[in-house]
């Protein structure tokens, strides 16, 4: 049997307070490039289920681009690193160059793809630099600058042009090649954001915090006109995009809209539209934007992705999110019909997807609190947050009905829900565990030593701890109150999960030691061993419905699929399934496994005979 990647639902742009993010594109294949973390993601406008990672940066990437051309795309990270790499078959790695000495916030092709500009912060005087693309040689000097520069921009028609902007409110205009100072502008008054060129070349725009946009002659630099002052913006602008013709603009701003601009023949812009975000609180903020073909894209704080039709301004827009941070959490049930998926990362985010279709909105609770661990049971969501509190809440579609909260009093370690009696829950703390009954606590009890792992069989009737020294205690369940029946020792390392299979007669358990063991739940002895095939830790682990696989998924970035009823040799081992490390892990039906991870990823697998 092998496993195929079935879909793959991306994360979105990492956001960061009072700051822009540039997004790129490739207008002739409708697809956009952004960073999260390590990753670099190309998605498509139009094809919402596809999306290739390219993970080779060894520091968090800042910002990608595509050549003009569409085969290459260069992106840099926060080292001062640029990689150029092939789009396709396989991302051949062309170059990899050491520009700055410290982050590079904005990278530019030349229209003739031989030269690449960047622009970020570094020691000394140097925060911008421009290079062949095939051997990394200088061409130019660039002085004028005193701190760190947040963006620039190639002029896309001869006579080569390029220009800066940044943090000491400077518009820098240079020529060449080899390119050096002209001239200087100091139209800003606090930072200057985002700087570009329109299409053919003749104007370029420059966007501020102190809400402003300006427009310049291409040609010379020279300041022509500026944004209209009524109805502009009132926050910070952190991004502009030509649209293809190049008689409007698109800006995105602080003060949570987007506008697009009228762009006249004497240089100066005023107001056709304004596009309100759709998020409230500081998340709704927007931070990116991009122009490209008929579509307007923007992008939030809180990681919302809205694309509007540019031809028809009054249509409301599409939005899509996703993750942003590592996804942890996984629960599949269906509804409807339909196979959803819910997915929880750590900054407190559940988003929920749909096979086939992906996402499916983001579920609302009334308080978006850190997550540790969560399930879902017939239509209740369990979870159990850093704040030390558990919250019992009914799911209604993509709604959040009534909740109930308890706190307990302690950081959580892990939850179980026993499937066929779901008022019964179990948690597991540092030093103990915890009956729930409902939204009341049947017992507290500390055992005594360190837990780190803990399962409920699904009739509740028996109750499996696992400790740091990588025993597993067996306990049955009489009303309120523990029994320990046995002690189970094969592991040698920390247990860091425990699952009991959906048909009762078996559990596995993994440990950090990287090694995974299949129990017999009558006998309680061991019904597949040597299972050791990953390289670090195992960090979650699954069933399928029919209890005849069972799936691990460990620090190594890898997913293995054993058999129970084969040897532990006869398995599937999924490799790179997520950059960092795999966390959460879950079957959709008997064939299909969905994966999560620290890229914040989710990825669904289909297992099939070969």
């Amino acid at each position: 049997m092998a496993a195929n990647l079935l879909e793959t639902y991306a994360c979105v742009p990492s956001t960061e307070r009072g700051r822009g993010i540039l997004i790129s594109g490739d207008p002739k294949t409708n697809a956009i490039v952004y960073c999260n973390g390590r990753s670099v993601i190309i998605r498509y406008l139009d094809r919402p289920l596809e999306a290739v990672v390219y993970g080779e940066h060894a520091y968090q990437a800042t910002v990608a681009r595509f050549s003009p051309n569409g085969e290459w795309i260069a992106s840099a990270d926060v080292s001062g690193t640029v990689r150029i790499w092939g789009r396709h078959n396989e991302h051949v790695l062309k170059n990899e160059f050491r520009v700055l000495s410290g982050r590079i916030d904005d990278l530019q092709w030349s229209p003739d793809c031989q030269r690449i500009v960047v622009s970020g912060d570094g020691k000394g005087k140097s925060f911008v630099r421009a290079f062949m693309w095939d051997s990394g040689s200088n061409v130019g000097e660039f002085d004028g600058h005193s701190k760190r520069v947040l963006s620039c921009a190639f002029k896309p028609s001869r006579p080569f042009r390029i220009v800066t902007c940044g943090e000491d409110y400077l518009v820098n205009f240079y020529e060449g090649p080899p390119f050096k100072f002209k001239l200087s502008q100091r139209e800003h008054s606090n930072f200057a954001n985002c700087i570009r060129f329109s299409p053919d070349g003749s104007k370029f725009i420059s966007v501020s915090s102190d809400k402003k946009g300006i427009l310049y002659d291409g040609k010379t630099g020279e300041k022509i006109g500026e944004l209209s002052s009524e109805d502009s913006h009132k926050g910070s602008v952190y991004a502009v995009s030509w649209s293809p013709d190049g008689k409007a603009v698109l800006t995105v701003s602080a003060d949570k809209t987007a506008k697009v601009w009228e762009i006249a023949e004497n240089g100066n812009g005023k107001v056709k539209k304004t596009l309100n975000s759709s998020a409230s609180g500081i998340e709704g903020m927007l931070v990116g934007c991009l122009w490209q073909n008929d579509h307007l894209v923007t992008v939030s704080l809180g990681g919302i992705i809205s694309i509007y039709s540019a031809s028809d301004l009054e249509k409301a827009p599409l939005s899509f999110s996703g993750h942003m941070k590592s996804v942890a959490g996984l629960a599949v049930f269906s509804e409807g019909g339909q196979k959803v998926i819910l997915s929880s990362s750590y900054d407190g985010v559940i988003v929920r997807w749909i096979q086939g279709i992906g996402y499916a909105g983001r579920l609302e609770r009334k308080d978006n609190s850190q997550i540790k661990c969560f399930a879902v049971v017939e239509g209740q969501l369990t979870t159990f947050g850093f704040d030390n509190k558990v919250k019992r809440i009914r799911l209604l579609g993509d709604q959040c009905g009534d909740e109930e909260q308890i706190d307990i009093g302690t950081q959580p370690k892990d939850l179980n829900v026993a499937h066929n009696n779901p008022e019964l829950a179990l948690l597991s703390t540092d030093s103990g565990v915890v009956m729930l009954h409902g939204s009341k606590v049947l017992s507290t009890l500390n055992l005594g030593f360190a837990v780190t792992a803990s399962a409920i069989s699904p009739d509740g009737s028996e109750v499996i701890v696992g400790g740091q020294d990588g025993k597993l205690h067996i306990y049955s369940v009489n009303g309120n109150a523990l029994t320990e029946e046995s002690v189970l020792e094969k592991h040698r390392g920390a247990i860091s999960v425990i699952r009991f299979s959906p048909d009762a007669s078996m559990f596995a358990s993994g440990d950090l030691n990287r090694e995974a063991v299949v129990w017999d739940r009558t006998t309680r002895e061991v019904k597949l061993k040597n299972m050791l095939y990953h390289t670090a830790r195992i960090n979650c682990l699954a069933w399928s419905p029919d209890s005849t696989m069972v799936a691990t998924g460990s620090l190594d970035t890898s997913v293995i699929i054993y058999d129970v009823n084969k040897p532990a040799s006869h398995r599937i081992t999924v490799k790179g399934a997520h950059l960092g490390g795999v966390y959460g892990l879950a079957f959709n039906d008997d064939h299909t496994i969905v994966s999560s991870g620290e890229d914040a990823c989710i990825r669904l697998w289909r297992l099939v005979q070969q």
